[in-house]
């Protein structure tokens, strides 16, 4: 449990339910209901162990953060309990209302245990995979999947770890679950497309692909499209990347539309790759007012790829 005010409202309260949800207690000394609830609340979070983080803030002591969340809900009265997730304000309730209220409000918000067993499996690979150390974070993400199937980052790391390894097989099945996802015609999970290629590319390159005729084919005539996208494929797959996509370039410059935008969805499918994830979008405090309706949180610019981003465009226009 820690105590907010202005000063941490944005370090602990926001930032901190980026990372679990944060239920934010607010109470004043002379309310007695709120004498009723403060313990019972302190009791949950010791008894969901990690799955909130309980925050409390004294009504009198800070009214600036109490006033605009209670105007927020339209509430007049405390205790008054609001639910932060992902840096926002996304819920509340008012009143020492029994336990079993709680738990079923908590119940809507927190994640159940095997989710946050997975969240953290997924932690820890990312920093193994960080370190290099492919096979013990497949041992972790493993897990993750394990303990929660529906984890799309614990799905896309594992997934992502196996062709780094090649192993198209596990890689293929691993997958499966999410193939049709991807493959989505109207709304395709970009990530998840960029694996879809990526096994692609891997399945082409490991039929066999000669670099050596393939070159002396492009050299011959430089429209030999099925050739230099072969040659893009065997790059992609041993993960060439800006190699790839120089070659994927020479074609969308010269036929846009060949083979449906093949060419243009894989150069994108390997932008995606060599990207990272956006963060989570933050709230911050200005000249002493409490900004919650949050900023879009940037992605630190990558010069490399902006430049290949330049390039699909110039070659799109």
């Amino acid at each position: 449990m820690i105590d907010i005010t202005l000063q941490n409202f944005e370090s602990e309260l926001i930032n901190g339910s980026m990372q679990q949800p944060m239920l934010l207690d607010i109470w004043a000394p002379w309310c007695g209901p709120c004498r009723t609830l403060g313990p019972m609340l302190e009791k949950l979070e010791v008894a969901y162990a990690g799955r909130f983080k309980l925050a409390k803030v004294n009504a009198d002591e800070v009214p600036e953060i109490s006033t605009q969340l209670s105007q927020m809900f339209g509430v007049r009265s405390i205790p008054f309990c609001v639910m932060f997730v992902d840096g926002q304000p996304v819920d509340g309730f008012v009143g020492a209302v029994p336990e079993a209220q709680i738990r079923e409000f908590l119940d809507k918000h927190v994640p159940a245990g095997e989710v946050l067993e997975a969240q953290e499996d997924v932690a820890e690979a990312e920093d193994l995979m960080a370190e290099g150390d492919l096979e013990a974070a497949l041992v972790k993400l493993q897990n993750a999947l394990e303990t929660d199937p529906a984890n799309e980052a614990a799905r896309f790391d594992y997934v992502k770890a196996l062709l780094e390894l090649g192993l198209l097989a596990d890689a293929k099945a691993a997958f499966e679950p999410v193939a049709a996802r991807a493959a989505d015609s109207i709304t395709p999970h970009a990530r998840f497309a960029a694996l879809g290629a990526w096994l692609a590319a891997t399945e082409r390159a490991q039929a066999g692909l000669n670099a050596a005729e393939l070159q002396a084919a492009i050299a011959s005539n430089k429209r030999d499209f099925d050739a230099r996208f072969a040659l893009a494929q065997g790059l992609f797959a041993r993960q060439s990347y800006t190699e790839a996509m120089d070659e994927l370039l020479e074609i969308i410059m010269r036929d846009k539309a060949w083979n449906n935008g093949l060419a243009r969805k894989t150069y994108v499918a390997i932008l995606e790759l060599m990207s990272k994830p956006a963060p989570k979008a933050a709230a911050t405090e200005t000249k002493g007012t409490l900004e919650l309706a949050g900023q879009a949180a940037v992605v630190p610019r990558d010069p490399l790829l902006d430049q290949y981003r330049r390039k699909l465009s110039m070659a799109l226009n």
